[in-house]
């Protein structure tokens, strides 16, 4: 039996946001469907509050398709809130398709409220940094990097 990774964790919980958060966004996006994110970097509060899901739906309907044309356009946003601090992950976008500043928005909303959760609930973590993988593009979409394959993690 194949043994779970973090990644595979935060996965779950973006679904299990966007299932909680159906389609309550509360302002139209520029974007078209969401798109599920890809591979994100690790795992997330095993509890989220109900502001932090929808924010997550909401950075996930932002984020959309992930289309691009070169790497150029692949970003990478920073989401959640780990209990020692930092983020719990990060998530591809394109620059051709999403807003910049209204995804770093709704990001630090996110965090904000999953640290105010974590610090409510006592929560604790292995406090592991996590770093930025960097993103690319493949196939005509943003992905996260491999590990150790250009990111900032690669030694």
């Amino acid at each position: 039996m194949k043994k779970p990774t973090p990644s595979s964790f935060l996965r779950l919980w973006f679904a299990a946001a966007l299932i909680a958060a159906g389609t309550a966004c509360s302002e139209p996006s520029n974007t078209p469907a969401a798109a599920t994110p890809a591979k994100p970097a690790a795992a997330a509060p095993v509890a989220a509050s109900a502001p932090a899901a929808s924010l997550g739906a909401r950075i996930t309907a932002e984020i959309g398709d992930l289309a691009c044309d070169n790497a150029s356009q692949c970003r990478t946003l920073p989401v959640g809130s780990k209990a020692c601090g930092g983020p719990a992950g990060y998530l591809p976008w394109s620059a051709k398709r999403s807003n910049g500043e209204l995804l770093a928005r709704l990001a630090a909303e996110q965090a904000a409220a999953e640290k105010k959760v974590n610090e409510k609930s006592g929560m604790m973590s292995t406090c592991s940094i996590e770093q930025d993988p960097g993103a690319t593009c493949s196939a005509g979409k943003c992905v996260l990097q491999p590990r150790g394959l250009g990111g900032t993690d690669a030694r």
